[in-house]
Parts: structure tokens; sequence; C-alpha cells
């Protein structure tokens, strides 16, 4: 992980000219990348796309990486984490298809802007489980300073466990990558609800599974998404650490 870091630093600092930047020129680079996501096809819903506008990542950075908000790669974050890549987040909530009113567990925080774009999507308070203490302070303190504060609700804990208080669930999203579906996620889900996991290996490569549950009984079905790679998920249900 520390050798990709570095890599990543390196690419930065040789392709990227640092120099500070206003606020217009952080949000034209970023409505920038959006239409390029669009052009692709990874955006494909007006309402993604709006709630994109409205919540850039760079909001959600440390304040060295700004700069490279724009730039459709994973950003490191505290505690060894990364800010997954735009595309990777607009490919996960176009699965995900949400809709206004939905109820939606977020599982691995991190710095917030997930968690933000996803209250957009759904327009009600949205309660998002992060493991590490760290991360959990600098998502609430990202989410206060983008307006999030009393919408976006950041638990710290085992993720893997899912959050009864506040079940069942409409979808459950998973930002980071399990050796299997857990259990507790699929029973805290309505039926007719959905779980989109990355489910594999410890590092580097899962499948994006979109998993339905089908009936009260907790019978599924599972559509596989195609390739993508998530640090792993930690708890009792995921990997151990």
């Amino acid at each position: 992980m520390k050798a990709w870091r570095d890599k990543l630093k390196y690419f930065l600092s040789k392709f990227f000219f640092v120099r500070a930047m206003s606020e217009e020129e952080l949000y034209e680079r970023w409505v920038r990348l959006v239409r390029q996501l669009e052009r692709e096809g990874i955006i494909k819903s007006k309402h993604i796309k709006t709630a994109f506008l409205k919540v850039p990542r760079y909001k959600f950075v440390l304040d060295r990486y700004k700069h490279y908000a724009h730039v459709d790669e994973p950003l490191p974050i505290p505690a060894g984490q990364t800010i997954s890549a735009p595309h990777m987040v607009a490919i996960m909530l176009e699965v995900a298809d949400l809709k206004e009113g939905m109820n939606v567990l977020e599982i691995g925080t991190g710095s917030g802007w997930n968690a933000a774009l996803i209250y957009e999507l759904v327009k009600r308070d949205v309660y998002t489980i992060e493991r590490i203490p760290e991360l959990v302070e600098f998502a609430k303190r990202n989410l206060e300073k983008a307006g999030y504060k009393d919408k976006v609700h950041v638990i710290l804990g085992d993720g893997t466990k899912g959050f009864p208080p506040k079940a069942p669930y409409d979808r459950i999203i998973v930002t980071a990558g399990a050796p299997k579906v857990p259990e507790p996620l699929i029973e805290q889900l309505k039926v007719g609800g959905k779980l989109i996991i990355p489910v594999g290996s410890y590092h580097l490569w899962q499948e994006l599974y979109e998993v339905i549950k089908l009936d009260e009984k907790g019978r599924i079905k599972v559509i596989n998404h195609g390739g993508v790679a998530f640090v792993p998920l930690i708890g009792e249900h995921g990997w151990r650490e």
C-alpha cells in the first residue's frame, strides 16, 4: 500500500504544477471532470450528475490534495486509507439506483464524500459506519464544513455488523472489499432492497456485487458488475485485522 501511495505522489508531482487555486478554479476543474464522466457514459442519471456538481470532491480531501481532486484517481486520506476515484463512486451510485426517501446505510465512511452524495440523492438522513476513529473525526469535519452535519450521521463501529437501530434499509452500500457477503447486512435489508458490495481478495481485486433480497427467508439474487479494487473490509464478518 505504501508503494502505491509513493507512486501516486510521484505521478502528481511530475504532471501537475502545485499552486494556490481559488474556489472558482477548483470548481471549474471539477465541472470538467463531471462532464467527462457523463460523456464516457459513467454518469448516466441526471440526478447523479446534479449530486456530483453540488458535492465536489475537493471539499473532502486533505488540503494538500485539493489541486488533484478533479483527477479521476483515488487520493490518500488519513490512516493510510483512500478516497475513491470519482468514476468508481459514480458506478456504485448508478448500480444502487437511489430514490428520494430511501433509507440508506453506508459501510466505510472514509472522507464522508460518498455519504454526502447519497444524502443528495435520497434527501433524508444517511447513516454511515467507520471503524477508524481518526477517519470518523475527519469525515465529521468535512461533512460539517460542507453543510451536512445534521444530515449525515457518522458512527464509530464494525460495519460488517450493520446498524440495527435504523434497519431495515432500502439500500446498503459498502465501500470496502469483503471476503464474502456479510449475513447481518442481508438481514438488515428490506425485501426487495439491495446491498452494493465488492467481494473478493484482501487487496486490489474484487467483483462488484449487487445483492437483491428476495424474501423474508433471506434468499438473494446476485448480479456481478465486474472487477473493482478496494481496501479490505475489516470486521467480525469481514477480513480479520
